[in-house]
């Protein structure tokens, strides 16, 4: 009751850390609120067949996701037959698919695609107006396209541009030809679709298919057929949770940090009061359990405030993810009570947790407290604080060093350490550089003859925990904004850098609006076009991204090219599964046939791809593959037709073109994190700042009555915090600077290549100034309060 009596007369003390826990409760919320609902559901092309049958699922390694191996031409056909004969089967209909796109369409990628005609009886949508194709040259098409029947059609295929007859219209995505000419143009079947007579019942025919599969595929019935969504689908959601998870976790970790400032500060300033209860009796376990009353009356109210901000904000937020590409379009959102209920009682313990060292210092207050009057801080910086504070520092630029000689995959991580070392250490000895750098500062001030100038810097000199305590979030806010915004940035120019670099070409062919180039669009460059697809190797059948190369690509990576009957592989996929040069590979390909090939080569893991394959081969068995890029070694500029859906660029413009998406992602990921840092961190400046104006309300009336005008007071009050923004951006970016010079040595050191350091200046200026603008509403608000009530009380004692 002590507790909660305390939080209701003092709740301006207590307000950042009721937003902390409310925030943070409502990012947990909205994260599991759409990190556990369902799937995307069933893909509308394979909905309307009850049962599904997939093939055995690969491997996938290191976070891809490739489309699993299909089964062996022969094995598919045979497994159809016998899926059929089952009991209440009508038909078994394989599934083939291949690239397909009207010219002159910007289709989704998912609707880029053909099939043959049988397998339209596994869609949800049927036929709307004509005919089914019945010759090799008609072609049913989605009725969004704008075609009639009977109109010509030009489809880019992987081997170009061909022309249909529209022979009819469905009221769903795809295109839909003959059987006989989808299996010219497609790869291997992964899927075949289970229709059931009529009245026969789904669950006993999913149950016969089952013993009839084993283990050479997965029987899929209601729900869990969306399993079979577009792997380009599972990557976004994949990403997505990425970005939760990532949200979670530093949600919880800053709203503890800034329940543990705000509380440390509020003991700091009731050490009298705590004094007089330990006077009056009061034991240390009893102000200890105050103090957590406290925090868990706090925790309540935010956590209660935050579940319910979650569950109004989780909508909104699947919108957002859907928008920016962090959920596929199809993505639902689906309501779980227990996940609020969960997220509440994480708010009570990061309420607990954040005051529970404030608890143990406010226990260790003497009675002697009581009688104490003195304003001034007394040495805020112990030997235990000096140790840890040089130690943390110390740490902090080992990380630094070690960033300027690490391997890219633990560059990252040290220089991570550099800022946490740095940000620990700087925050601890916050108090022992304040004086000679505030006194540095606001020397301007003391050659001043203003009041003003006078106050502010006595102000900053002489209330050093009250100082320290709102440098620190500024401190955090700056490093970690310019080291996150800057990192990304540094290394995607790095990245940028290298990739141009590794290619030896004049130009680069590259698609428009479509997902690859056709062999019509890459006829006649004069170079290479590597044919993207994928393979399986190992017992594992594990997916592994490949290209079909042709000699010239040599010439333009300077890596070997395999001839035929060989592969090349990159050494960390030879090591994986025991490939050396000279010995033998086993490779299942696209369309399901099994290939021993003799590996010509291991080179290093910089080539784009894991595996290299005969050009001709991946033809063979990838009906379907699409070139990437077509590099242009010679000859004159490439100016392809129009209806090829592609065009030349200079290489470096590929580069950077490529990964555009990627980029994009990861760019608005980290955007989210710095703004929610900032943002954390920007409550913690505002609530410090709030406390320690209305802690000072007494001594602004007490200037106000001594002489000083009201313009004074607040400009004394709005310097002081001018003055201490500045210090924490200054001590932030040094915090950042190590890390961020180490990581460009690092870079430059191990690509060989000049890297120049790219700093986010917009992004840091706009944390800065949301610091600075928060601190002022924080501090000068409150001041003009208490100096309006100076001024009404001054006029009635008079």
């Amino acid at each position: 009751m002590i507790g909660v009596a305390a939080v209701r007369d003092r709740w301006v003390s207590f307000l950042g850390a009721f937003v902390a826990v409310a925030l943070g409760v409502a990012v947990v919320t909205v994260s599991g609120l759409v990190l556990l609902s369902g799937g995307t559901g069933v893909p509308e092309r394979l909905a309307g067949a009850p049962v599904l049958v997939r093939s055995a699922v690969g491997e996938q390694v290191g976070g891809t996701f490739r489309e699993d191996p299909p089964w062996a031409p022969e094995r598919a056909e045979e497994l159809r037959r016998e899926l059929a004969g089952l009991p209440g089967v009508a038909a078994a209909v394989a599934d083939r698919s291949f690239y397909a796109q009207a010219v002159g369409t910007e289709q989704r990628k998912g609707e880029r695609q053909g099939h043959g005609w049988a397998g339209a009886e596994l869609a949800a949508y049927g036929l709307s107006a004509g005919t089914p194709p019945a010759d090799a040259d008609d072609i049913v098409v989605d009725r969004a396209l704008g075609f009639a029947p009977g109109e010509p059609v030009t489809v880019l295929t992987a081997l170009g541009p061909e022309r249909f007859t529209v022979s009819g219209l469905l009221d769903g995505p795809g295109y839909y030809v003959t059987d006989a000419r989808a299996a010219e143009l497609a790869g291997g079947v992964r899927v075949i679709g289970l229709v059931p007579g009529p009245g026969a019942d789904a669950a006993e025919v999913a149950a016969a298919a089952r013993s009839v599969v084993g283990g050479e595929g997965q029987v899929l019935s209601g729900a869990a057929r969306d399993a079979l969504t577009p792997k380009a689908d599972a990557m976004t959601r994949w990403i997505g949770s990425q970005v939760l998870t990532a949200m979670t976790a530093l949600s919880a970790f800053v709203a503890v940090f800034i329940v543990s400032s705000t509380f440390a500060f509020t003991v700091a300033r009731r050490r009298r009061e705590f004094g007089l209860l330990r006077m009056i009796g009061a034991t240390p376990r009893q102000v200890r359990r105050m103090v957590h009353g406290e925090a868990l009356a706090v925790g309540a109210v935010g956590a209660a405030a935050g579940a319910l901000l979650g569950i109004g904000l989780a909508p909104a937020m699947a919108g957002v993810l859907i928008e920016v590409g962090f959920q596929p379009p199809e993505f639902e959102l689906h309501p779980r009570p227990w996940v609020p209920a969960a997220a509440f009682g994480l708010g009570l313990v990061v309420a607990f947790a954040g005051a529970w060292s404030a608890s143990r210092r406010a226990a260790r207050v003497a009675p002697l407290e009581a009688m104490r009057e003195a304003v001034v801080d007394s040495p805020a910086v112990t030997r235990r604080r000096w140790l840890v504070g040089l130690s943390a520092s110390a740490a902090g630029l080992a990380c630094a060093v070690g960033t300027a000689w690490a391997s890219a995959d633990s560059m990252v991580l040290l220089g991570l350490g550099t800022a946490m070392g740095l940000t620990v250490g700087l925050t601890l000895l916050v108090p022992a550089l304040l004086r000679p750098v505030a006194g540095a500062l606001t020397r301007p001030m003391a050659r001043g003859r203003g009041a003003t100038a006078m106050l502010v810097r006595e102000s900053m000199l002489t209330a050093v925990r009250r100082t320290s305590a709102t440098v620190a979030p500024v401190l955090a806010t700056v490093a970690f904004t310019v080291l996150i915004t800057s990192t990304v940035q540094t290394t995607a120019n790095a990245g940028t850098a290298e990739r141009t670099a590794a290619v030896r070409a004049e130009a680069a062919v590259v698609p428009r609006d479509t997902p690859g180039l056709s062999e019509a669009a890459v006829a006649e460059v004069a170079g290479t076009a590597p044919l993207s697809t994928t393979v399986y190797g190992g017992e594992g059948r594990t997916a592994l991204s490949a290209a079909g190369v042709s000699p010239d690509f040599e010439a333009v990576y300077d890596e070997p090219a395999p001839g035929a009957g060989t592969v090349v592989s990159t050494a960390a996929v030879a090591a994986a599964h025991g490939w050396s040069a000279g010995g033998t590979a086993v490779l299942t390909l696209e369309d399901g046939r099994t290939e021993r090939l003799r590996v010509a080569a291991v080179v290093d893991d910089s080539l784009p791809y894991q595996v290299l394959l005969p050009r001709d081969l991946v033809r063979a068995h990838d009906p379907s593959a699409l070139a990437d890029v077509a590099y242009r070694t010679g000859g004159a500029p490439h100016r392809p037709a129009p209806e090829l859906g592609a065009r030349e660029v200079p290489v470096a413009d590929y580069v950077r073109a490529a990964d555009a998406e990627e980029d994009r992602l990861v760019w608005i990921f980290t955007l989210i994190l710095v703004a929610m840092t900032a943002g954390y961190t920007a409550i913690a400046v505002a609530a410090t700042l709030l406390m320690a104006t209305a802690d000072r309300a007494g001594d602004l009336r007490t200037l106000r009555l001594s002489g000083a005008t009201a313009r004074q007071v607040l400009l004394a009050v709005a310097g002081e915090t001018c003055c201490v923004v500045a210090f924490g951006t200054a001590l932030g970016l040094a915090v950042a600077a190590p890390a961020l010079l180490g990581m460009v040595h690092g870079l430059r050191h191990g690509l060989g290549l000049p890297v120049e350091l790219a700093v986010a200046w917009p992004w840091v200026a706009g944390a800065v100034a949301a610091c600075l603008l928060l601190g002022l509403a924080a501090c000068v608000l409150p001041a003009r309060s208490a100096v309006a009530l100076g001024r009404r009380a001054g006029s009635g004692g008079r």
